[in-house]
């Protein structure tokens, strides 16, 4: 007799990543012969810098291929430390420190190791996908907070401790936010920051694009004087140093935490892979030029892409003040009938203009789509202008 194929309560929780959904409905269409233009992936299009795939090669070619670990090689974790208290001025150790496979499995291991069903999280509107579905998977409850717009889409202490009640466990601050690239003001940061502490509550700072800024210097508030046993980072080495496919993440918390985590990765990842942690110690250790280049190449896209999204009638967009997204409130070219919702646009846009963005109902929002600028100008150029034909065709 065959088993019956049923899913457990809390897989049915979770959905599958939208972004990951974008990509694969673009790929499809790339396997067709069809010329897809894909701004729905958050990927850099930079090859990763040589000297950390060399230090790949001489791992492989030392034979370090063996099981490490479960958190990372002594080295690796001591790495992160330090690049950390270079760029933010931070004092972590390595047993305040776990590697993980990429930035994600660090968030991931933080809410299943510290949440219990019931409690409630904290989360400012847009948010980025996957934060839904692990507290959810937790069997923790989610509380989002909205931002404002006309604010560039920046959390404020305000909004936060509106939204606290008793159950409050954890707050989850990404800054620069992916999708907005909105920007937690570092006054208004250590406000949250205070707060929570003051309410013995866990702050948790998504630091995957840090070191994307355009208009101010890299930030940690895990930096702030008494703030260790109150913030948690997590961190990630995929955008800053174009290493998306190497999956090496981090988290920075205190030591018991870090031993929690520990704990269930043994029972599912274990530890990053060998090569990856030996490439990793240095793009940390190694030249930080690259960093810098990216950035300055973002910027020129950033506004390129802006001017462009202005330009276009009904079309509005805040400025991003770091990450590399575009968040266009589209809510202008909406029609009441066949494209009446971001996510009826995308859709259209990916089928009519073989274009990929992502719709912003996956973010929490319902006027907006997500476009990704890690692409070259010439790619943007198209991209948008056949975003812009879509929309004339639509008010025809």
């Amino acid at each position: 007799m065959q088993a019956a194929v049923t899913q457990s309560d809390r897989i049915s929780l979770i959905g599958v990543s939208s972004t990951a959904k974008v990509s694969a409905e673009a790929e499809k269409l790339r396997r067709a012969g069809v010329n897809v233009l894909d701004f729905g992936v958050g990927e850099p299009d930079f090859p990763t810098p040589d000297n950390i795939k060399r230090a790949a090669v001489a791992a492989l070619d030392a034979n370090f291929t063996r099981y490490t670990a479960m958190h990372g090689i002594e080295e690796l974790r001591r790495a992160i430390c330090d690049r950390h208290k270079a760029d933010y001025g931070t004092d972590y150790g390595v047993n305040e420190c776990v590697t993980t496979v990429g930035g994600k499995h660090a968030i991931f291991n933080l809410t299943q190791a510290l949440l219990n069903p019931g409690d409630e999280v904290i989360i400012p509107v847009p948010y980025w996908v996957t934060y839904k579905d692990v507290v959810n998977y937790a069997g923790a409850v989610c509380v989002f907070a909205d931002t404002l717009e006309e604010e560039g889409f920046a959390p404020t202490a305000k909004l936060i401790e509106s939204a606290i009640t008793d159950k409050t466990k954890l707050i989850i601050i990404n800054s620069p936010c992916n999708p907005s690239g909105a920007l937690a003001e570092r006054e208004e940061f250590e406000k949250i920051a205070q707060l929570a502490k003051a309410r013995g509550i866990w702050l948790m700072t998504d630091e995957c694009y840090c070191r994307f800024l355009y208009d101010s210097e890299p930030y940690s508030v895990a930096s702030m004087p008494g703030m260790k046993d109150t913030v948690l980072v997590a961190g990630s080495l995929s955008k800053t140093y174009a290493m998306t496919g190497w999956r090496i993440g981090f988290v920075l918390a205190p030591a018991p935490l870090c031993q929690a985590i520990v704990k269930l990765q043994s029972h599912s990842t274990s530890n990053p892979t060998s090569i990856a942690q030996k490439a990793a110690i240095e793009a940390l250790t190694g030249p930080q030029e690259s960093v810098g280049e990216m950035l300055a190449e973002y910027r020129k896209r950033k506004d390129f892409v802006i001017q462009r999204l202005r330009a276009m009638p009904g079309v509005k967009c805040a400025e991003p003040r770091g990450a590399f997204y575009a968040y266009p409130n589209i809510s202008g070219v909406l029609l009441r009938d066949s494209v009446a919702t971001p996510m009826q646009f995308a859709e259209q846009l990916l089928k009519k203009a073989h274009v990929a963005v992502v719709p912003g109902e996956a973010f929490g929002t319902e006027a907006h789509i997500r476009i990704s600028y890690a692409a070259s100008l010439e790619k943007l150029d198209q991209g948008l202008s056949r975003i812009e034909k879509f929309i004339q065709e639509l008010h025809r």
